[in-house]
């Protein structure tokens, strides 16, 4: 085998872009906003479950509520305050992203995040060059490709 014409396949990250378009930034909103009714839906749910173990344990207690019973009770309280807390942050962030959706100019470039992709180096290539590689999406087609493939 010639050395000379050896290839090696690599990984690279593609960086993913998408061309902001009425159609781009109604589909990013829809979806910022279900996965905020959705986090809104899971606060209810979790509501309820912590005030029927919290009435499960007072209906099966003597009343009044000893300091064991009341322990219990505090700690189903503190656990589901707790993971409110979390939910709360997660949605103020979706509610960030909602509100920097809608400020978007059209005709913006915005990032997407990224896949991997494969290609092949020789001997001689500038790797870091082949390294740099964009996707550009206008409503979900293919747009351009930039850099070395």
């Amino acid at each position: 085998m010639d050395l000379s014409s050896s290839q090696l396949f690599l990984k690279r990250p593609v960086t993913i872009k998408a061309v902001v378009t009425p159609r781009w930034k109604e589909e990013a909103q829809q979806q910022l906003q279900g996965q905020i009714n959705a986090i809104d839906g899971e606060m209810q749910q979790l509501d309820m479950q912590g005030n029927r173990a919290i009435a499960e344990i007072k209906k099966q207690s003597i009343q009044p509520p000893g300091p064991q019973v009341t322990q219990q009770i505090e700690s189903i309280q503190g656990q589901v305050n707790e993971r409110k807390s979390e939910m709360l942050e997660q949605k103020n962030q979706l509610l960030q992203q909602l509100q920097q959706v809608q400020v978007l100019e059209m005709n913006q470039e915005v990032n997407q995040g990224q896949i991997e992709g494969i290609f092949t180096v020789e001997r001689g290539e500038n790797l870091i060059q082949k390294m740099q590689v964009e996707v550009l999406l206008r409503d979900g087609v293919v747009e351009e490709i930039r850099g070395e493939l």
